[in-house]
């Protein structure tokens, strides 16, 4: 006798996050897609908006929402999942997970009945495990969060942390705008939203979660110095990071190496590493240096995967007692 599947229904399907959910859920083991839900493209194939995806499936888009699932995926925009739920009645049955940031700070966690757990499994897996409803990690907040969190174990983020990132232009989203479009793009690089990324919020909350006296953002004590880039790649992000610390190389490697020997998908090394190894996967990869008293991180990730949808069905697989990897052992690029 077959094992019975867990009903998912996504909201927000024809953006680059749902079409990420939509490719990990259809090749699931444990998963069937019981509606993907999206009002400008009601009636419409999937694959006529995701043409990879013909072949692979019959399934539409539809602008009905049913409550026979188990598990609801917010695929939209920032602020567009309050208004969906403030609008929209979800069974309490249903568990809920949420792709925007609506919901991933402390004083923004709750609305109506439901109060949504901070979803990056490497700080809190235990309490995924127990979760009806996850706030989706924002992507840079989780390639950085990861490079710092062993240190913040430890109450070592004593100094200013200076951090340098660049992602790819799916970060931005589906919708066109003046520094997405590929003539801008193409052959460019700039800075924007420098030391004021809204993503400061989140990491600073997390940091603090481990060492209590981290300053959480804003705050006039802030210790994180974060500029972002805009690539010139479709994507990935590339965090490199540095602060005084007193450990060893050794010493630093195995306290990261410690801290993530439970966690699947983080991997640390002190080996040169670069975006096609973990592009297209579920994976961050962490190098951890010293140069004199100062400790070097390079963060690397997929955007769409590890900072979105691959983690918001590793959340899915904790929730409901599956696998952590399930669905989730892909392929990288390499070249």
């Amino acid at each position: 006798m077959a094992e019975q599947k867990i009903k998912a229904g996504i909201v927000g399907g024809a953006g680059y996050t749902g079409g990420e959910m939509l490719r990990i859920l259809l090749n699931h083991p444990n998963v069937e897609i019981a509606f993907i839900n999206s009002s400008s493209n009601a009636g419409n194939y999937i694959y006529d908006v995701h043409k990879d995806l013909f072949g692979d499936t019959e399934l539409k888009f539809s602008s009905d929402l049913s409550d026979k699932i188990d598990v609801l995926f917010l695929c939209v925009g920032h602020g567009d999942a309050k208004k969906f739920l403030e609008a929209n009645a979800v069974a309490d049955h249903i568990k809920i997970i949420d792709l925007s940031q609506d919901f991933r700070l402390t004083g923004n966690s709750k609305l109506q009945t439901r109060t949504f757990t901070y979803g990056l499994p490497e700080l809190q897996k235990e309490v995924i495990k127990t979760a009806s409803n996850i706030a989706n990690p924002g992507c840079f907040a989780t390639c950085i969060q990861l490079a710092l969190l062993p240190l913040a174990h430890k109450n070592l983020l004593l100094n200013e942390v200076h951090i340098s990132a660049t992602t790819g232009s799916t970060g931005a989203g589906q919708s066109l705008a003046p520094t997405s479009h590929f003539t801008w793009r193409n052959d460019n690089l700039s800075v924007y939203k420098a030391f004021n990324h809204q993503h400061l919020h989140e990491i600073s909350q997390s940091l603090n979660q481990l060492q209590n006296d981290f300053p959480v953002y804003p705050s006039d004590k802030n210790k994180l110095n974060f500029i972002p880039y805009r690539g010139d790649f479709t994507r990935g992000i590339l965090a490199s990071i540095y602060t005084e610390c007193n450990l060893s190389e050794e010493e630093a490697l195995k306290l990261y190496t410690d801290f993530y020997a439970e966690h699947p998908f983080t991997h640390v090394t002190n080996r040169d590493i670069d975006l096609k190894q973990v592009v297209n996967t579920n994976k961050c990869f962490i190098l951890v240096k010293k140069h004199g008293n100062k400790i070097f991180l390079i963060s690397i990730m997929d955007n769409l995967l590890k900072g979105a949808s691959g983690q918001a069905v590793q959340n899915m697989n904790l929730m409901f007692g599956l696998e952590e990897t399930a669905g989730l052992k892909l392929k990288a690029n390499a070249f």
